[in-house]
């Protein structure tokens, strides 16, 4: 939590956990998993209602934040998300807006995303490649101008919420630099390929471009604009997820300290072993120190320092590592029941593995780090 939570941040967060506990238990995750349908789109509107896609949007154009703190709130419905191991394209939502939120002229698309009747997913990853946009790195992508606007080349991947967006926001390359481009998915040339991930209910997809004619209007951002649009939507991306894998651990870390005092063996709790304290020990400070870690962060782009990027990337490589490692832990101190298909540890397992590796892995943000330092120094 920050420091001083206000006490409209404390609703909200606490509004979010009771909806989620409402309408997403893990029975109906499985039902989804089983069903092949990453989330149901009547779902993802009543929590845009609740303010989920409102905070990094103007007031004038249809946002708002509770408190004045936009990315903190973010983080906030993040850290109730992975605890719930929700379904929904919350962080791929949330990176596009980070980039939309300057695109004026587009603010009926805007209102859209926000009422989540239109789900938009970041189209950036490009096939065998990583999270090359923290490098500054030129997508594979391809943009030509036309006399009407783009013609739109290229495959992007691990797309998340591809099958089910109704828009696509592409980052691409031309002529003169990096371009940004709204793309409906419905748009002749357009393929979407779904593709498996170790998720249950967090689907991606593979994203073809074939000659996809655009009209200038489906421009977003050019040139420099672009690649700040870019820097802002990768860090928000990058920041949510791990404030998600941070909150399925803290999720995981609890219901482990509950069966710790529950089972006994040799007529004595598990949680009266000196061995196991240690272990849960370590696992707790290195629970806090992720959460802390992403407000440090999300404190750093609600005040627009200008160290943000590196809060970012602290915290993005920070949980990556440790959320992992926590929640393998926590299997195994729940022994054989914890690796069984019945139980529910697999389902945060999954998600903090998959948020390990989507928009950079520990590796890549500190090498991202060690690159900002060089330039600042």
């Amino acid at each position: 939590m920050p420091d001083d939570p206000t006490a409209d941040q404390r609703f909200f967060q606490a509004t979010t956990h009771d909806f989620l506990a409402a309408t997403v238990p893990t029975t109906t995750v499985r039902a989804l998993a089983e069903a092949r349908v990453g989330f149901d789109k009547h779902w993802w509107r009543r929590g845009a209602q609740l303010g989920w896609t409102a905070m990094l949007i103007p007031e004038s154009l249809g946002g708002g934040s509770v408190s004045g703190h936009p990315m903190t709130e973010l983080v906030l419905v993040a850290e109730e998300l992975g605890r719930a191991a929700a379904p929904g394209p919350f962080v791929t939502t949330t990176a596009a807006l980070a980039g939309l939120r300057t695109a004026h002229q587009h603010a009926e698309t805007l209102a859209a995303i926000v009422a989540g009747e239109v789900v938009v997913a970041w189209a950036v990853y490009e096939p065998g490649a990583g999270f090359d946009v923290l490098t500054g790195a030129v997508t594979g992508t391809q943009a030509t101008r036309t006399a009407t606007g783009y013609r739109l080349s290229g495959v992007k991947d691990r797309v998340e919420a591809a099958d089910q967006a109704d828009l696509f926001l592409v980052t691409a390359t031309s002529a003169d630099g990096p371009v940004q481009l709204l793309v409906p998915a419905e748009t002749p040339g357009v393929t979407v390929s779904p593709t498996w991930t170790i998720d249950l209910t967090r689907r991606t997809g593979r994203v073809t471009f074939d000659d996809v004619e655009l009209g200038a209007d489906a421009v977003t951002h050019t040139g420099a604009e672009a690649a700040a649009a870019v820097r802002a939507q990768a860090g928000a991306a990058a920041l949510v997820t791990a404030a998600e894998s941070a909150g399925a651990a803290d999720h995981v870390l609890a219901r482990t300290l509950t069966w710790l005092f529950e089972r006994y063996t040799f007529g004595r709790p598990l949680a009266s072993y000196q061995a196991l304290k240690h272990r849960m020990a370590d696992n707790k400070t290195w629970l806090e120190a992720c959460r802390a870690t992403s407000f440090a962060a999300a404190a750093a782009w609600d005040a627009e320092a200008t160290e943000t990027g590196e809060y970012v990337s602290v915290a993005k490589s920070y949980v990556g590592a440790k959320a992992p490692v926590i929640a393998q832990d926590c299997v195994q101190l729940h022994g054989g029941i914890g690796v069984t298909w019945e139980h529910d540890l697999h389902l945060y397992l999954r998600r903090i593995t998959l948020g390990r590796a989507l928009y950079g892995t520990p590796e890549e943000h500190r090498r991202h780090i060690t690159d900002l330092l060089d330039a600042a120094a």
